[in-house]
């Protein structure tokens, strides 16, 4: 009889959640041939993905732990947040915070292309394309099982990690869950006035709408009703950008150019806690609404903290550890977001007050710098 292999933690999702994981278990001690990373794409897939993150100074730290930094990426120098069609903005600057940068865009494949060579020199177990369809947890471990290539298999883990989330739309219902009846067109667009290093979260009446520096222009994020993205993806360009500018203003000058536009659903799916042997990170513990770019840094907080328990004490214990340690900052974290992408999403007269607020958080400093510090490394 065939014994499957066994290791002593799985970790199903190679992102760059699950594989920094991966790099930071083996930079505090752990054995790398003990640690299987199992992903449904192949490397080379991951590598190709043009999808923007965004990546906090808080994340590139964690980066720079697990052995992944530098990644090419263009520096945020400062944000500007502001409420349209009401008076009020906050500006917030790396210079009032001692940092290189308050945060980072970055394509997703690049990303993946560093974690991956970093977990490959270290020596960490890689399976894929390997489609996880099953697990069974008992007393000693969790049994996985996979599917390669039509082939099934599996292998036994003492621990299995679960950092694999997908979109909301394609989730099971967790215990927190919110339909935020909005898509989030993406695309990568360019303006004839940009201003350089600058990251701007405008919010309209239909939702946020973000403007993160990349090369030569911004990656847009732009959060409307289904119905009104079905309409936005079925213009041609030239219509496109100009109902772009319409609802951000002039501040970039025109809108010149877009690439093609993708949507998906938005919408919040958390749950905490796991089993005794099982516990998930990242997307496959929070699905976040992306106003404020903070879904993927949560995600990394989640592999930086678990790797530090896990480096102590690998057992249920440490897993049951992980998750009390993790519960404030992924508590403040969904409720900030949350907040911000329903209270400033409408038209009611109270978003005046609203923009106001925006105006009193830029003069008031330590409010400001509680902001910041936030969004840059969560609550610590």
């Amino acid at each position: 009889m065939h014994t499957p292999p066994t290791f002593d933690l799985a970790i199903c999702g190679a992102g760059p959640v699950g594989m920094a994981l991966a790099a930071l278990l083996v930079q505090r001690g752990a054995r790398a041939a003990g640690i299987a990373l199992l992903d449904a794409k192949s490397i080379e897939q991951a590598r190709r993905d043009p999808r923007t993150i965004a990546l906090s100074h808080g994340s590139r730290q964690i980066l720079e732990e697990a052995g992944a930094w530098p990644v090419e990426a263009t520096p945020i120098h400062a944000i500007h947040v502001s409420r349209r069609g009401q008076l009020g903005r906050s500006l917030l600057h790396r210079e009032e915070h001692g940092v290189e940068a308050l945060g980072y865009v970055a394509r997703y494949g690049a990303v993946v292309s560093v974690l991956a060579d970093v977990c490959e020199r270290l020596g960490v177990a890689s399976l894929r394309p390997a489609l996880v369809t099953g697990s069974v947890e008992d007393a000693d471990g969790v049994s996985v099982q996979i599917d390669q290539a039509g082939a099934a298999s599996s292998l036994r883990a003492r621990l299995l990690v679960q950092a694999e989330g997908g979109l909301f739309g394609q989730q099971q219902e967790r215990a927190v869950s919110r339909d935020y009846g909005q898509s989030a067109i993406i695309a990568h667009v360019r303006t004839s006035a940009p201003i350089a290093h600058r990251a701007f979260e405008r919010f309209t009446d239909e939702g946020p709408l973000a403007l993160l520096p990349q090369d030569d222009g911004y990656a847009l994020v732009w959060c409307v009703p289904p119905t009104r993205a079905e309409q936005l993806l079925a213009l041609d360009d030239a219509a496109f950008l100009d109902r772009l500018g319409s609802a951000f203003g002039s501040r970039l000058g025109r809108f010149t150019q877009t690439t093609p536009r993708l949507a998906y659903p938005l919408g919040l799916n958390a749950q905490a806690g796991g089993t005794a042997r099982t516990v998930a990170i990242g997307n496959a513990a929070q699905t976040l609404h992306p106003v404020a770019g903070q879904g993927l840094n949560l995600g990394l907080r989640d592999a930086a903290v678990l790797a530090r328990v896990l480096a102590q004490d690998s057992s249920p214990a440490g897993l049951e550890r992980y998750v009390a340690l993790r519960q404030a900052d992924r508590g403040l974290t969904v409720r900030v977001t949350d907040t911000m992408a329903r209270i400033f999403t409408g038209s009611a007269p109270t978003q005046g007050l609203l923009g106001l607020s925006l105006g009193l958080l830029d003069v008031v400093s330590p409010a400001r710098k509680t902001l910041a510090g936030l969004m840059m490394y969560g609550r610590r």
